[in-house]
Order: structure tokens, then C-alpha cells, then sequence
């Protein structure tokens, strides 16, 4: 962490789950940053965290990525940028698919236009599974947001673009705000049925320590361009609701299913058959270079590449898949579970 020395940070959506992890993350790690700039637009969130951080180098800014002149101020002078602001809800986005297009989309051009004019050093994306072989509204605009910001690199001067910019892309982040855990938890605790989805379906697992590690790594890795996602074992839907449960010392609970909703799949992906092949191996990650596109377009009509032989997709049915006892064991390491008064 002691790139963040003396250095000015900011997080855009610093309030979510991500920002606050982050910021207590550095914080616990006694570096001597200079300041952190917390972007979002939700000022009852910046008031709880302002009053549980207390930290006179906290800085929080009041501004939605939308709108571009409310991020110039945010921005200036700043050292590094990881830019979490994003609409992330999939039944939110399918009612409103232009509000995500203009969160997601509109809103990362902005960030990223204000970093190159500003010679910010690096900007890490932050992205999703549900941008690969994307389906809802929600992992759509992930995507493009992903490309929006891997060719505002591409297609800007080499020489004088001082600016890194690259993309980390994960899976379900545990207990995260709106996620499946504090669900069931509320469900539990609240004495009423748990509503459960398809017990096969499988999704990536990964605690918040984990999702940070990915993305300072990817900041300390990174050249430009690129896209970089981290090894991850998944669960079925049924093991970690049985887990939670076992946690909960509750044998026998009634569950309804509810079917699969709208927009969601029955696994995901975090890398296509398409970037497996390309991509590289870095040991506990992988990292899509940047292709370094250009406008000569004969590179997309006129040659192609060597044919995709018995290459699979890198998803939630294909990794690792953990146990009971093993979703417990990470389960238990969660501040939601670490309060004896919580269970």
C-alpha cells in the first residue's frame, strides 16, 4: 500500500460497499496518504460514513458521474481514481434501462474524459460478471462501460496520455448491500420464509478482502488497457443458504421458491471463451491485454486470428466448487457474522 503515499485518492459510489471497505483498508494500513475524496450522490450515506471514519483527510464531495461539471472539482489534482459508481441492481436496471445507461455508460466516459485531461497517473474500473454474455440491462451497460474505458485508452495519444487505465471484473462480493446474504439474514432473523431462486443456480463467492485485493493489484499491475479478474471459486445458491442456516443453528426452516427472475442466469461467466484464449495466466489472476486497437480497420475485415479449439468459458460451473463446511468457514470471517449479536 505504499503507492498510496502522499498520493490523492478518490473513489467514485464511495459510499457502497466497495468504498467503505476500501477506505477502512487504507486506513488500517497506517499509510500516510495525503487525502481521500468520497464521490457519490447520496449525502445521508456520506453523513454516516463521514461520522464513523472521523478523519479530517477523508474528503467527501456531493456529485453524481452524470453530470460532468459536478466531478471537475472532485478530480482535480488527484493521483489515482477507482471508479465504483454504477447502478448494480438487475431489477432496477430492467425498469430502467437508460437510467443504467446513463449511470454506467455515460457516466464512466465522464470520469475517465476529466482523468486524461487532468493527467490523473491511473484509473482502475471496477466491473461485473454479468458484463460477460450479458443478458439484462444491468450487465449490458457493464459491458460497454468496459469498453468505453479500454478504448478511451486505446485511441488516445500513447505519447502524451500520461493516464493508465484498466478494468477489474468480479463476481458476487458476500454480504455486499443488496446481495443474497443479508436477505436470508433479515429473513431469518425476521421469522419468515426464505425465498429462494433456482437451488442449482451457482454464482462466483468472494468475500470484500478479496475483491480489494483484485483491484490493487490490478492498479499496481497494470500498463493500460487491460482487463484483469481474479481465480474465484463459486457455490450453488442451496449450499450457502444451508451454511447460513447451519450458522444459525436452524435444522428446519421453511423455504419458497420462487423460480428464476427476470434478467438472471442460471450461471455466470467472468471470462469468455473468446478472452480464455487470450488471456494470461498470472497465478491467482488472469489479465486480458489490451488488443491496441487503432482505425485500421482491415485488422477486423480483412485478417483474423487462429481458430478457438476446446477453449470453455471461465464461469460459475467450471471453477471451484465449494462445500457446506468451506462456505461456512469464509461466511464466519464476515463483520456481519463476526457480531455475536447478529446471530
Amino acid at each position: 500500500m505504499n503507492f498510496f503515499k502522499n498520493k490523492i485518492i478518490l473513489i467514485t459510489g464511495g459510499t457502497g460497499s466497495f468504498g467503505t471497505a476500501f477506505i477502512f483498508k487504507i486506513l488500517k494500513s497506517k499509510i500516510n496518504f495525503k487525502e481521500i475524496r468520497v464521490f457519490s450522490r447520496d449525502e445521508k450515506k456520506q453523513d454516516d460514513l463521514r461520522k464513523k471514519i472521523n478523519n479530517p483527510k477523508i474528503k467527501f464531495l456531493l456529485g453524481d458521474v452524470r453530470d460532468i461539471e459536478s466531478i471537475k472539482k472532485a478530480i482535480k489534482n488527484v493521483d489515482f481514481i477507482f471508479h465504483a459508481a454504477a447502478l448494480k441492481q438487475v431489477p432496477s436496471c430492467e425498469f430502467y434501462p437508460l437510467e443504467a445507461v446513463k449511470t454506467n455508460i455515460l457516466g464512466t466516459n465522464n470520469v475517465i474524459q476529466l482523468a486524461i485531461e487532468n493527467l490523473v497517473k491511473k484509473v482502475v474500473v471496477l466491473s461485473t460478471d454479468k458484463a460477460v454474455y450479458p443478458i439484462n440491462a444491468m450487465g449490458m451497460s457493464k459491458a460497454l462501460m468496459e469498453k468505453i474505458a479500454i478504448s478511451n485508452f486505446n485511441l488516445s495519444d500513447k505519447n502524451s496520455n500520461k493516464t493508465i487505465i484498466c478494468v477489474t471484473r468480479y463476481g458476487n462480493v458476500l454480504a455486499s448491500r443488496g446481495s443474497v446474504v443479508p436477505l436470508f439474514i433479515n429473513q431469518i432473523k425476521n421469522n419468515r420464509a426464505i425465498t429462494l431462486t433456482d437451488p442449482k443456480m451457482t454464482r462466483f463467492i468472494m468475500p470484500m478482502e478479496k475483491a480489494i485485493e483484485l483491484v490493487i493489484f490490478a492498479m499496481k499491475s497494470a500498463k493500460g488497457g487491460e482487463i484483469f479478474v481474479q481465480k474465484t471459486p463459486a457455490a450453488n445458491i442451496n449450499n450457502l443458504l444451508q451454511a447460513i442456516l447451519e450458522i444459525f443453528k436452524k435444522k428446519k426452516y421453511k423455504i419458497i421458491h420462487i423460480g428464476t427472475r427476470h434478467g438472471e442466469k442460471a450461471y455466470e461467466s467472468l471470462l469468455t471463451k473468446e478472452e480464455m484464449f487470450s488471456a494470461k495466466n498470472m497465478g491467482n489472476y488472469f489479465r486480458i491485454d489490451s488488443n491496441q486497437r487503432d482505425l485500421n480497420y482491415d485488422l477486423y475485415f480483412e485478417k483474423g486470428k487462429n481458430f478457438l479449439k476446446n477453449i470453455e468459458d471461465y464461469n460459475s460451473n467450471n471453477t471451484k466448487q465449494l462445500s457446506v463446511v468451506e462456505i461456512k468457514k469464509i461466511l464466519l470471517t464476515l463483520d456481519i457474522f463476526k457480531d455475536k449479536f447478529n446471530i
